[in-house]
């Protein structure tokens, strides 16, 4: 088989790559660029709870070492006395990450005012300079609140803590670290892997489709002709794969405005992400922008101050009075000395592509989608598209073609996007104009600054990891199936289980490898050896309907899982989605539910496709 060919070195294409190659499916990786990328603090990513851990998943690599702060969250008013919601490890010493939204324009670059000139402003404290390098590798230097050295696998469950709001309702805390330190730690976990070649230099120009599979040829100095089994375009808003395959991307553009700096100083609130909705001091532009500011490492914070509706030009002197006159407005007055790194202006679209197949081109990431209003991340969503895809590929790839399973991405993917456009959109006149929320939420009290941060901290409409209820690959309901805190189709816990080698792992840490995981909920046997109860009770028979499943599967064993009782049999789906839970050990209902997880049954054509290629 040919390799699978993924256009665009960005993070959703080196993640979709590394996901491929961990399934043994060897990618080529066409990128325009050199093969490295520009060091800017003022383009930073977050990574939700899950995408975080699909990272170190992939990478190896704590993303403490990539650079990022842990940090609170603090939301204000007018008065600056609203509520704050605390980050709160679940081990004591533990400090918790903040968010961080792309700074990208169309072109998926941060883009400063004037070209640039901002950079050359004189700030109070220190000579600003327009080459800022981000939160570079630190080796785990980043600090919190406390000044502990901390690693995401260091913060009790799983890869990170959790955030409680003022309600006492727990969040897994989003994860924020500079755009390049990521795609930095993606390359170099490429160049240890054997089935990934990057080919730099090569741009792609035209793309030619057959039943059997995809040819691409590029332009440049190296530019060639390159033979695919599938190709993915994960090359941005301005796409050449979707305009080559005609496919529209309708939606809005510049839905929301804002000018970002990247400056060095000292806040009176160390270590906590800031929401300022309406300050008081505001004297260089409208009353109404909100402002945040978001630590990063050595003492670095990224501020955005939202823009009035139009294209006016943020020059160099506006955006200086606007750092001193925030500075001094949340400290009494006075300006603290600050170095000016970086500046840009971030500009949010809201657009989503019409297919995101079309025969063997599929669309990922930006190219499929753009969205960033109020707090929702589009890397992250993108990161999930990679998620989504490289099982289905990996499947397609080592067995043949299954049409409905590769369907399945954008049946999937599509409509959580959609969902989450939906819901900003609804917001977005409320939260803007200042009236009419409680019409929004029915019978609730929660305020505009609520809503803002649920965008923020994934959760609600805006934020929470999108769940697959209504997938085509969602089995039909049973007697036997049985009712866990997590609905079918939503992310798992990543709670503690047994492997088949009698050792404790994470469940996430058995994700990404294209194998079903089903999971016996058996209280009791995390204090006794695997050789006392790995032969007993009902082991043995559920054992055997494992091995008869149409797809390998791994069997895991755990102690406990969210609202499961005893002898409930979880399947979940090699990206981590739960299929569905049984009770007890049901081998025709979990071999019914695991076929249709898997698309339904091979087609001939597709097994007689598959002998072919095996002889």
């Amino acid at each position: 088989m040919d390799p699978v060919i993924i256009v665009g070195a960005g993070p959703v294409g080196l993640t979709l790559a590394l996901a491929l190659a961990r399934q043994e499916v060897p990618c080529v990786v066409l990128d325009e660029g050199p093969g490295k990328d520009e060091q800017r603090l003022a383009r930073t990513v977050v990574l939700r709870e899950d995408t975080a851990a699909l990272v170190e998943r992939l990478t190896g690599l704590p993303l403490t070492d990539a650079g990022f702060r842990w940090a609170g969250w603090r939301s204000m008013r007018r008065k600056q006395v609203m509520r704050e919601i605390d980050f709160a490890a679940r081990a004591s010493d533990t400090d918790s990450p903040d968010f961080e939204a792309d700074a990208h324009g169309p072109g998926g670059a941060a883009h400063g005012a004037g070209g640039g000139a901002v950079g050359s402003a004189q700030a109070s404290g220190g000579g600003a300079h327009g080459s800022g390098i981000g939160a570079q590798r630190s080796g785990g230097s980043a600090r919190g609140p406390k000044g502990s050295a901390q690693s995401l696998k260091s913060a009790g469950l799983g890869p990170t803590a959790v955030a409680q709001d003022s309600e006492g309702v727990d969040t897994p805390a989003p994860l924020h670290l500079a755009q390049h330190a990521l795609t930095g730690a993606l390359r170099e976990a490429i160049i240890h892997e054997r089935l990934i070649k990057v080919a730099v230099g090569s741009r792609l120009d035209s793309i030619e489709q057959e039943s059997s599979g995809v040819t691409a040829h590029t332009r440049g100095p190296n530019g060639t002709w390159w033979r695919g089994s599938y190709l993915v375009g994960c090359d941005g808003p301005r796409s050449t794969v979707r305009k080559l395959q005609d496919i529209r991307f309708p939606g809005r553009t510049a839905v929301e405005r804002y000018a970002v700096a990247a400056l060095r100083t000292e806040l009176p609130w160390p270590g906590q992400a800031l929401l300022h909705r309406m300050p008081p001091w505001r004297t260089s532009g409208p009353a109404s922008g909100e402002v945040t500011a978001r630590p990063l490492a050595d003492d670095v914070w990224r501020l955005d101050w939202l823009l009035p509706p139009g294209k006016d030009l943020v020059t160099p002197d506006l955006l200086v009075a606007r750092i001193r006159e925030t500075l001094a407005g949340w400290n009494a007055g006075s300006t603290p000395p600050y170095e000016l790194l970086d500046t840009g202006v971030h500009t949010v679209h809201h657009r989503l592509a019409r297919r995101w197949r079309a025969g063997r081109v599929f669309l990922a990431g930006d190219a499929a989608h753009l969205l960033g209003a109020l707090g929702t991340q589009g890397l992250d969503e993108g990161l999930r598209d990679a998620d989504n895809l490289a099982w289905k590929l990996a499947l397609a790839w080592h067995h043949g073609p299954h049409e409905a399973l590769l369907d399945s991405y954008q049946a999937e993917r599509r409509a959580v996007v959609a969902a989450r456009l939906r819901a900003a959109d609804q917001a977005l006149p409320l939260l803007r104009s200042g009236g009419g929320l409680r019409s929004y939420v029915p019978g609730s009290g929660r305020g505009h600054d609520a809503l803002l941060t649920d965008g923020h901290l994934g959760r609600g409409p805006l934020g929470a990891p999108g769940t697959y209820a209504d997938s085509p690959l969602a089995p039909a309901h049973t007697e036997s199936e049985t009712p866990v805190d997590t609905a079918p189709g939503a992310p798992v816990v990543d709670v503690r289980v047994t492997a088949e080698d009698g050792s404790f792992v994470q469940l996430r840490e058995r994700l990404g490898r294209g194998v079903l995981l089903v999971v016996l909920i058996a209280p009791g046997t995390g204090v006794w050896a695997r050789k006392h109860w790995v032969t007993a009770g009902i082991m043995p028979r559920l054992a055997a309907a494992v091995t008869a499943l149409p797809h390998r599967a791994e069997l895991l064993v755990a102690e406990s899982y969210p609202g499961a009782a005893a002898h409930t049999v979880l399947l979940v789906r090699p990206d981590g989605h739960l299929v569905t839970a049984l009770s007890g050990v049901r081998p025709a209902d979990l071999y019914a539910a695991a076929e249709t997880t898997l698309g339904g049954p091979a087609t001939a054509e597709a097994e007689a496709e598959t002998a072919a290629s095996t002889t």
